[in-house]
């Protein structure tokens, strides 16, 4: 019979058996670096070749370092670009994909700027800050007026077990709907034009905001919780609309964001939550006026980037929860409903340390 030679690998105790994965991992990279290196080797391209794609990694970093430079001058440029900033991290794997078919090691060098220029802006997103405890659960959804379902809507929202529930774009037909789907959940309400606020805890001093539009779209309520009381804010600023011939325009969402930001620079309380659809990120420079004062839930205690919106294919997160004089614990989105944004809650520590 003829005899069969077997292979087999040498594990580190020195027995015979599977190499770990981990060491075929190293083996494979090695390998494949070995190749590029014997590939490029003398080669005097490899530093003129890729001119083209440094240029695009340099042009990348800039665009991200220097991102509150951009103007909005020309289509409100800059705050589009702030919009979707994270995504352009996108382009470092593709451009380093593309140095390496090059052969270019300026390309590859270069790419390394963009990459650290994301880190530094998004790199904290990527770690779990989610914490535990926490004596106050908050939520906010904007429902899409076209809501097919808004009865179901409410039933979703309110399985999040959040104690102060947010809604915006209530319409006057679907007021009803909402009320007696969370009437079970939410002891009391109000309605201010087209937001709505549902708690557990006693709401007073209810009243709408001013957020220049000729219209309701804000309110405020201080919600009595067993730790003290809160200053809730409902805000739902302005669509921000990208049109063929004006451009990117957002100038009556940057006027009423200035304005919910006095408002709020006036609190006399000093426990605020916000809740709403922003119509921008927490990098638009146009929200700075509540931005420089509040911290985002996602940022402090969340994980990942918490995209909101569209919901079929969330790209950013323009729905937010904001804080100040409470501490976030942990922030996170909530499945699709019948909108086409996300809900998303986040859990925060009333009680002072």
């Amino acid at each position: 019979m003829a005899q069969q030679a077997y292979m087999t690998e040498t594990d580190d105790n020195g027995g015979s058996g599977p190499e770990p994965r981990g060491v075929r991992l190293r083996r494979l990279i090695g390998t494949l670096l070995g190749r590029i290196r014997a590939g490029w080797r003398g080669d005097p391209r490899i530093w003129r070749r890729g001119l083209v794609l440094t240029g695009f990694a340099l042009a990348f970093s800039l665009v991200m370092g220097l991102h509150s430079r951009i103007p909005n001058r020309y289509g409100n440029l800059g705050s589009l670009t702030e919009t979707f900033l994270p995504w352009i991290g996108l382009f470092v794997p593709v451009l380093l994909v593309l140095a390496l078919v090059r052969k270019s090691a300026t390309a590859l060098i270069a790419v390394v700027l963009p990459a650290v220029v994301w880190l530094n802006l998004f790199g904290g997103l990527l770690v779990d800050r989610t914490g535990s405890g926490g004596d106050l659960t908050v939520a906010t959804h904007n429902v899409n007026a076209d809501n097919p379902d808004p009865a179901g809507t409410a039933r979703d929202v309110a399985a999040s077990e959040a104690d102060v529930l947010a809604l915006e774009e209530l319409t006057a037909t679907a007021v009803p709907v909402y009320e007696k789907a969370l009437a079970a959940t939410y002891k009391y309400h109000s309605v201010q034009g087209t937001v709505g606020l549902w708690s557990r805890y006693p709401l007073s001093a209810v009243k709408p905001v001013d957020i220049k539009l000729g219209w309701t779209r804000a309110m405020r309520a201080t919600v009595t919780t067993p730790e003290g009381q809160v200053a809730v804010y409902v805000a739902h600023l302005p669509s921000v609309r990208v049109k063929l011939q004006a451009g990117f325009t957002a100038r009556q969402r940057d006027k009423s964001a200035d304005a919910l930001g006095e408002a709020i620079v006036d609190e006399k309380l000093t426990r605020v939550v916000l809740l709403g659809d922003l119509n921008g990120t927490m990098n638009d420079r146009s929200l700075n006026a509540v931005t420089s004062q509040m911290r985002s839930t996602q940022g402090a205690a969340g994980s990942g980037f918490g995209f909101s919106w569209p919901a079929s294919f969330p790209m950013a997160r323009i729905d937010q929860i904001m804080v100040k004089g409470v501490e976030p614990v942990t922030s996170w989105t909530l499945p699709q409903t019948g909108s086409d944004h996300l809900p998303v809650a986040a859990r925060v520590k009333v009680t002072t340390p």
